[in-house]
């Protein structure tokens, strides 16, 4: 599991066949899961300046993969014990989205994002969205896009300030959100009563 919280923008160091290696100041071990632009991706080899992981056939197809070049977010899973902040994150990419637009707000940047219209149920306003492997907030959802307020802070300390119109990002939505729209979309009845609802609050 991870929050969301960028800990390094570390640097590829070379990427050949499913093998991703990165130069970073963070000591992994084999076996480490770390979020790589917000994919949940697994330690298989140590160097003295990093780490490298491997990338399935499958992963390669669903990520931003032309993005797993230059700098990269790197996140290590949280161990028991750690602080929690930003939101509950998997590390698994549910959608490729494509920035339509960064305007500058004097004090912050809006950002409007297009996804595949079938994801949008699972994007809500003021709700949590990964973007990246950035935690961040929904400000407006539309029928083929969302919109995020970020703060300066956040476009200068990650690669948003190297995005541009087109660039392509991973998208994680939030858990919670698809868990109920999965289990209300196999019901047998159109409404869930209160226990059913006191059910599926119990296992968050």
């Amino acid at each position: 599991m991870f929050t969301g919280l960028i800990r390094e923008v570390a640097t590829v160091k070379n990427f050949v066949g499913s093998t991703l290696t990165i130069e970073s100041k963070y000591k992994a071990n084999i076996g480490d899961s770390i979020a790589i632009n917000g994919a949940c991706l697994t330690v298989i080899n140590i160097n003295r300046d990093g780490f490298a992981v491997e990338l399935s056939p499958e992963s390669q197809k669903v990520l931003a993969i032309e993005n797993y070049r230059g700098a990269v977010h790197i996140e290590p899973a949280m161990k028991m014990g750690d602080r929690f902040e930003g939101h509950i994150v998997q590390g698994h990419i549910d959608t490729i989205g494509i920035i339509k637009e960064i305007k500058s707000n004097g004090n912050s940047y809006d950002v409007f994002i297009t996804v595949d219209k079938k994801f949008i149920p699972y994007i809500i306003p003021k709700g949590s969205i990964t973007i990246d492997g950035i935690s961040l907030t929904v400000n407006d959802v539309n029928r083929t896009d969302f919109r995020l307020t970020i703060i300066p802070h956040t476009m200068k300390e990650t690669l948003f300030k190297s995005y541009n119109q087109g660039t392509r990002v991973n998208i994680e939505t939030d858990m919670f959100a698809r868990y109920v729209a999965h289990i209300i979309n196999h019901q047998k009845t159109t409404s869930l009563s209160w226990n059913e609802v006191d059910a599926i609050n119990a296992t968050f």
